[in-house]
Parts: C-alpha cells; sequence; structure tokens
C-alpha cells in the first residue's frame, strides 16, 4: 500500500514529505501546491487544535493563519489569488510576514493584463462580454502589481501570466497572438522571473516558443483540460524557453474545472492517479536536477483530488 492509497488522511506523513520537499528545494526544485486554505488537509498537514475557538474549529481562524503551517511542509505555493486583483502593500506585507525568508512564492498575474474580452460571467457584471483596455499593458503592470511588490522581490520565485483560451474575436492565430505579446514582455521591468500559460493548443508552435525564448520567460507546461499532455509539450522542440522550468498540474485532460471539483471537494485523499502527469513531473523534475536549473512545479487539489498525495508519489 502507498500513501496515496490510504483513506485516513492523517496517515499521510507530513514530515516525510517536508524533508523530501526541502531536499529538493536545496537543489533548486520547489515543489508546491496552487492555494493553501484546504480544510481538507487538516489532520494531514494541518493540525486541527491550532485551528479552535472555544473548543472549535474557526473557520475565519484557520483561513487567516493556516499559511504559516503551511510553509512548514512545502517550500513554495502558487498564489492564485492574485489573478483577481492587485493588492496592495498592507494586503502584501501580511503575507509575506506569515512565510520564512526561504519560501519562494508564485503569483499569477491579475486578469486585467491578460484577459482580451472580459467573460460573460456575473461577477463582472456590465463589464462581461466587452473589450479589456488594459490587456497587455506592461505599464500598469509594472506600476499596479511589480512595483507594490518590489520590498519583497526576493521571495517572488515566478510570476505567470495565464492567458485562457482565445477565440477568433480576440486573435486570428498564434502569429497574431505573438505579435501582441511581444512589446508586453519588451516592456516588463527587469529583475523578475515570469512564465506564460496558454490554453491553445495550436499556439504552441516556434513563433511562440522564439518569443519567450528571446526575453528569457518560460513556457508553463500545464496539465489542463484542453491541452496537450504536459508530456507532449515537453517533446515539442524549443519548448524550453528558459532556464527556469515551470509547470502547473491543473486538471486531467478533458475534465471540466467544475467537475473536478465535485468528485474530489474536500480534497482529503487521491481519488483519481493521474500517471500520464505524474510521469511527466518526475521528468521535469529530473532534468532539473540533471541541469542544475532551477524549476517551480505547482500541483493542484483538482488533478488527483489531494496534491499532498500527488507530491508524495512524484517524490517517491
Amino acid at each position: 500500500m502507498t500513501l496515496f492509497d490510504l483513506h485516513d488522511p492523517g496517515q499521510l506523513d507530513r514530515y516525510e514529505l517536508r524533508d523530501r520537499l526541502a531536499d529538493l528545494a536545496a537543489r533548486g526544485v520547489r515543489i508546491g501546491g496552487s492555494s493553501w486554505k484546504y480544510e481538507g488537509w487538516l489532520d494531514q498537514i494541518y493540525t486541527r487544535s491550532l485551528y479552535q475557538t472555544r473548543g472549535r474549529f474557526s473557520k475565519k481562524l484557520f483561513e487567516d493563519t493556516c499559511l504559516e503551517e503551511y510553509a512548514r511542509t512545502f517550500p513554495t505555493v502558487c498564489g492564485d489569488f492574485a489573478f483577481y486583483q492587485f493588492p496592495l502593500p498592507a494586503f502584501w506585507e501580511k503575507l509575506f510576514r506569515q512565510t520564512p525568508p526561504s519560501f519562494r512564492w508564485g503569483f499569477k498575474a491579475p486578469e486585467h493584463v491578460t484577459v482580451s474580452t472580459w467573460p460573460v460571467q456575473p461577477r463582472y457584471g456590465a463589464l462581461a462580454g466587452l473589450q479589456n483596455h488594459t490587456f497587455l499593458d506592461a505599464g500598469l503592470f509594472n506600476q499596479a502589481f511589480l512595483g507594490v511588490l518590489e520590498p519583497w522581490r526576493e521571495q517572488v520565485g515566478v510570476i505567470v501570466f495565464e492567458f485562457g483560451t482565445f477565440r477568433q474575436r480576440d486573435f486570428a492565430g498564434p502569429a497574431d497572438f505573438v505579435r501582441a505579446l511581444d512589446p508586453f514582455l519588451s516592456g516588463l521591468a527587469a529583475g523578475w522571473r515570469f512564465g506564460v500559460e496558454i490554453r491553445n493548443a495550436d499556439y504552441l508552435v516556434p513563433r511562440y516558443f522564439d518569443c519567450l525564448r528571446a526575453h528569457d520567460v518560460a513556457h508553463v507546461y500545464n496539465a489542463w483540460t484542453r491541452m496537450p499532455e504536459i508530456a507532449d509539450q515537453m517533446a515539442i522542440q524549443g519548448s524550453r524557453t528558459s532556464d527556469l522550468i515551470v509547470a502547473r498540474a491543473l486538471l486531467r485532460r478533458n475534465r471540466p474545472y467544475e467537475e473536478a471539483v465535485r468528485m474530489f471537494e474536500p480534497y482529503t485523499k487521491v481519488q483519481d492517479v493521474n500517471e500520464p502527469v505524474r510521469k511527466a513531473l518526475r521528468e521535469l523534475v529530473h532534468v532539473a536536477l540533471v541541469d542544475g536549473n532551477p524549476a517551480f512545479l505547482f500541483v493542484n487539489n483538482r488533478l488527483e483530488g489531494n496534491s499532498p498525495g500527488t507530491m508524495v508519489a512524484i517524490t517517491s
């Protein structure tokens, strides 16, 4: 029996996982989750007694303070929350205060610069369906995001520009996208590490990879419902566009996000082993260690049901 077969979440040895991840981090390979506020990790990664008020579990206390305990096991995390906002200095100060200096953050860049047309969803209100006039605005990103984040630059490992699936109304094809992306990357402030994640399989062409390579920006190998497997992306000639390796293992191919949420919440255990993604992540770890390159691998609960269990498997 392996750790990811266990039904009792308390039986996952977080200290063994911590030591494995710390050993890899010392060699430049950092593996962590896509977020950290998961009650399903209580008694597994988190100590339940730390989040009690008057003898009862406090969701507020947990969400406000569990990052500190998360950082005792994991050397990195991808802050997906940044996709939805330009956080203010007070927010950043509170966040970084909860992690040690050795901890390295990944952040998704705000959608204000990565969404070309606002999605038709209730949360966008009157903007839904309209063109986003700050799409690929490097000046806005430098000032409102990087400028505010500057005091903590040393603790930021990578910032990911996640571009959702583009339609014909956005770009006629990959060449048009690259023509828009190139000046944006040229305009980014120096001294930060970036990755680009795309959701159009037909954009994985030499011109795209060449653009990233010219700016020393990593192509983010991503496991997602409508993208080729990570191994297939790795096999594309020229897909390594930087010394930095970045991967985000998000979803099983052809599985919608909403279905994964229904299947796996509250993310207490691995329920659907995804060996192709595991194998690819192991290979990326191997490549990074052999080449001596830095790497960030972010594993989402919605890939298999429990990202700590997935991390146990890929580091065994």
